[in-house]
């Protein structure tokens, strides 16, 4: 397994790598994270159309950039 690739934590099938975003010292930064898992023998399943969680970690859901303060 090469260092990059994500893996599901609940399975260990390879999942796609997503882009978050989080804010450090006033400005967005990306952010590589493991997508989710598209196995349908995993807990962890989410369906192919499901819609992704795009939520940075410190951004409350439904809340903009130019929300916060």
């Amino acid at each position: 397994m090469d260092s990059s690739e994500h893996v599901c934590p609940a399975c260990g099938q390879p999942v796609e790598t997503v882009v978050k975003r989080h804010k450090t010292l006033g400005a967005w930064v990306p952010l590589w994270v493991a997508g989710p898992c598209h196995n349908p023998q995993c807990e962890a399943y989410v369906p192919e159309g499901a819609a992704p969680d795009v939520t940075a970690p410190d951004e409350e859901p439904g809340e903009t950039p130019a929300q916060k303060s």
